[in-house]
């Protein structure tokens, strides 16, 4: 049963938005700093970049693929099935650990002392049972979440810019090279999250026309959000950001907003649950693709008849999910989120390059540069997280070529 096509462009909009201006931009500023010092800006600008260059093949990917799956149906089609279950295998380990981190965040703002994890456990379930009642819900959801998160932003940017002169911020270390690749690994994560818009091709009204203009307006809002937090940070904040584990709060109480702080750790908290909602949506659709085609159980398929969604890959997703918020830390997720999420777009802009002339909507250069840019932001990546990715993708590869094996 096909997926009902109901998404407008402010509804992909909305979860695209959902998905970057998460939990990253509350606290991607401290280790970023840290590793870019006074090229952070530099560094911003090289995940704006790849990240742009990842939107535009994503864009044009979804166009003539206009299904769910993402880069997992688009690789499949234009470099064939290993790509594209090696695609998928890396968005759903990826991705899964981005809940995690996601769910992690929210609870870090919003539960009690100790009451962290059963906090981050409940809000999977209670987001993983919203996606099971229909995605117009995930979309009107998402929109209210991204509308919360934006107001404290602002009063984060405001609070940086009109601060009354004071003592200067501690001056930052000097950029090297390695350090403003690493921080722009670490800033990418705050962007992964637009082509969760193509993930959701099936479901959107008009998708040849939709989802390219969804992709590049939900990019280029959440650049424009990105910059101005940055500079309000590293303005007010300077090398004292570096360690904090909430730098937008620190900004305020620099600033003497400290009355605001609450707004902000409520705009935290509810940016993470939209991130969570919008990573959830995406990875069940991607793996009903995967299901569709065996290279996941097909009991994982099934759409429900009343509510059009794949119910039964939301509940595992979503039971996986909370599995690894119980076993894992913070910053364990992020770094295993990372490395798949880098490979699946390497695998995008693969596939775009490979597209005919008559579907091409983007030079191939960009392409190039996003393939490239992935491949030097991996290489940034902390050694156990890479190691820990490997052996997760050679684990999938060892099971389709089991499966394919005794399938006769």
């Amino acid at each position: 049963m096909p997926l009902a096509r109901r998404l407008t462009l402010p509804d992909a909009v909305a979860i695209g938005l959902g998905s970057m201006i998460g939990a990253g931009v509350f606290a991607v500023w401290a280790p970023a700093l840290g590793a870019a010092g006074s090229g952070v800006l530099v560094a911003l600008a090289i995940a704006a970049v790849v990240a742009y260059c990842n939107a535009t093949s994503s864009a044009q990917l979804a166009a003539v693929h206009p299904v769910s799956g993402g880069t997992y149906a688009y690789a499949r089609a234009e470099i064939g099935p290993w790509a594209g279950f090696i695609a998928g295998w890396c968005f759903v380990i990826g991705k899964i650990a981005s809940c995690a981190a996601m769910a992690m965040t929210f609870a870090a703002y919003a539960a009690p002392d100790g009451w962290d994890v059963p906090v981050a456990v409940t809000a999977v379930a209670a987001l993983t049972i919203v996606n099971c009642f229909g995605v117009t819900r995930t979309a009107l959801l998402t929109r209210i979440l991204v509308v919360v998160s934006l107001l404290g932003l602002a009063i984060v940017v405001a609070a940086g810019f009109t601060a009354a002169p004071g003592a200067a911020p501690a001056p930052l270390p000097d950029a090297t090279v390695y350090g403003v690749l690493q921080g722009a690994g670490l800033l990418f994560f705050a962007f992964a999250g637009y082509a969760r818009i193509a993930t959701m091709g099936e479901e959107v009204v008009d998708p040849a026309r939709t989802i390219p203009r969804a992709v590049t307006i939900a990019l280029l809002g959440a650049l424009v959000v990105y910059a101005l937090v940055g500079a309000a940070t590293t303005l007010t904040l300077g090398a004292d950001a570096v360690g904090s584990p909430a730098p937008l709060a620190d900004v305020l109480a620099a600033a003497g907003w400290e009355p605001f702080a609450p707004v902000v750790r409520v705009a935290a908290a509810t940016a993470s649950l939209g991130a969570l909602l919008a990573l959830l949506t995406g990875i069940g659709r991607t793996t009903l693709a995967m299901a569709r085609e065996a290279d996941l159980p097909r009991f994982l398929s099934a759409v429900d008849e009343r509510w059009h969604v794949p119910r039964r890959a939301e509940i595992a997703i979503g039971a996986v999910v909370i599995v690894i918020v119980l076993v894992a830390d913070l910053r364990g997720a992020i770094g295993f989120s990372s490395f798949g999420v880098l490979l699946y777009y390497l695998l995008a802009n693969a596939s775009a390059f490979r597209q005919d002339s008559d579907v091409r909507r983007y030079p191939r250069a960009l392409q190039v540069i996003g393939a490239l840019g992935c491949l030097v932001l991996v290489s940034t990546l902390p050694p156990v997280a890479s190691l820990i990715g490997t052996g997760v993708v050679v684990a999938g590869v060892l099971y389709r070529a089991v499966r394919l094996r005794l399938t006769p």
